[in-house]
Formats: C-alpha cells, sequence, structure tokens
C-alpha cells in the first residue's frame, strides 16, 4: 500500500476535512419542533459541522467547544459566533436560545452540571438534542471485514465513553420532556483515501498510534484496499442517526 502520512496527521485540518456531513433534515426537524428559528446553541461544536448546518435555518447560531483548535479550523460564516469554553461552563453572556445541539459530544460532558447550564440559557419552550452517529454501514462486500476492524483490532483502543455512541445515548440521563425523532442517516460517497481519512480522525486510531500499535491499523488498511478495488471509486457508506430530543 502505498504511504500517505498525512492520513494520519493529528491538526484538527484532518478532523474538519473528513468527518461526515449532517443531512438538512435533521435540522429541519430539529427546527421544526423548535418554538422558533431565532437562536441556536450547539455545544462541543468541533469544527462546526452542524453549526454551519444550523445557520442555514436559524437567525444566529453560536459554537461553543472547549478545543481552541478546534476553533481555530472552523471557516467564517456571518451568521455564526465561535468562542471556546467547556459544556459545563458556558459564558455567563449567552441566554434565551431555542435550541441547544451537542453533536456526537454528550459521551465527554459532565452531563449535571450541563444540564444545569442548559436550563440557564434555554428560551421558554426550548429544545434540547443530543445528537450521535453510529458504526459506519458499507456495502456487504466490506462490512464484516470492517466490523472485525472495529470491534476487534481496533476496539481495545476506543474509550469507554464510545460505548455510549454505539448504543445510541439510550443510556444517557435526559432530564427532559422527551420527543421521538423520525428515523435518519448520514449518506456519503467516498473513496478510499477518503475512507482512511475518516479513519486517521479516530481517537482509538491515536491511542493505537500512541501505543506503538498502528501496524495493526495499517494492515487493516492494506487489506481494505484490496478489498476495496479501485481507489478511486467511490462507495456510499452510511451512519444511523441517534438522537434523544427533549422538551428544557
Amino acid at each position: 500500500m502505498a504511504q500517505h502520512t498525512n492520513w494520519f496527521d493529528r491538526g484538527g485540518d484532518n478532523y474538519a476535512r473528513y468527518r461526515p456531513e449532517y443531512p438538512p433534515a435533521l435540522v429541519d426537524y430539529l427546527a421544526h419542533v423548535a418554538p422558533d428559528r431565532q437562536r441556536a446553541l450547539d455545544v462541543g461544536c468541533g469544527t462546526g459541522q452542524l453549526t454551519r448546518l444550523l445557520a442555514q435555518t436559524f437567525d444566529q447560531v453560536v459554537g461553543i467547544d472547549p478545543s481552541e483548535s478546534q476553533i481555530d479550523n472552523v471557516a467564517p460564516h456571518p451568521k455564526i459566533r465561535y468562542q471556546s469554553a467547556p459544556a459545563e461552563k458556558l459564558p455567563d453572556e449567552l441566554e434565551n436560545f431555542s435550541l441547544i445541539t451537542v453533536a456526537q459530544a454528550a459521551h465527554w460532558f459532565k452531563l449535571e452540571a450541563f444540564y444545569q447550564q442548559v436550563r440557564r440559557v434555554a428560551a421558554p419552550g426550548a429544545v434540547i438534542a443530543l445528537i450521535s452517529y453510529g458504526i459506519m454501514e458499507l456495502d456487504d462486500a466490506l462490512n464484516d471485514r470492517f466490523r472485525q476492524f472495529y470491534d476487534g483490532e481496533i476496539g481495545p483502543y476506543w474509550p469507554p465513553e464510545r460505548h455510549l455512541v454505539d448504543e445510541g445515548y439510550r443510556t444517557l440521563a435526559f432530564p427532559f420532556d422527551e420527543l421521538t425523532p423520525p428515523p435518519l442517516e448520514i449518506q456519503v460517497e467516498w473513496d478510499f483515501e477518503a475512507f482512511v481519512g475518516y479513519i486517521s480522525t479516530w481517537s482509538a486510531v491515536r491511542k493505537a498510534s500512541e501505543a506503538g500499535e498502528l501496524a495493526r491499523v495499517e494492515r487493516f488498511l492494506s487489506e481494505f484496499e484490496t478489498l476495496w478495488g479501485d481507489t478511486a471509486q467511490a462507495r456510499v457508506i452510511s451512519w444511523p442517526i441517534a438522537m434523544r430530543v427533549g422538551r428544557v
């Protein structure tokens, strides 16, 4: 397999480039259940994947992330203000948000402290949504080998919190009047390099690298490249979206 050293770049640029985008239908649903479309707050926003989508529908959007390196890699947007702060201590000036979202980050939060902040910054009738996407699904020729890698070879390097994502946040405390969202999924068409770029953003891959076990990832990629066939061929990849949505 050809060596592409940038595949395992740790910077936020890789994260921004290779993370899958949420579908517009997700924000359409959240805007429908929110009391209005005035102000949305995206907590744990990373490089703004969901934040930018919210700005297509809401008048004002604030993105919050504890990582300054993530914030440094966001693309400026006239309707979005980004700030670096922990979820458990949101900036004092934040208030009156109709929608509060957390995408693929709630498993890192101290939820009780975060929920106190949610109640403080929420507008009357506001909606909170904890959003996650599950394990990627590929076509039959690739999926079994991918799951073997995900569950077995890289499995020991996932942090304990990862199981909360895999089960769709079902067991997280969620003390709000819960709503039932529609079934949604993320879908992309990626070539092999994009697939590898996404794998390179995994925390488990970073952990394996730090433990001197990156060879197990490279072995998988070498085998998977053969299964993929023409590496320029785009393949359909999907992730089921799971949400806990409630009225504050």
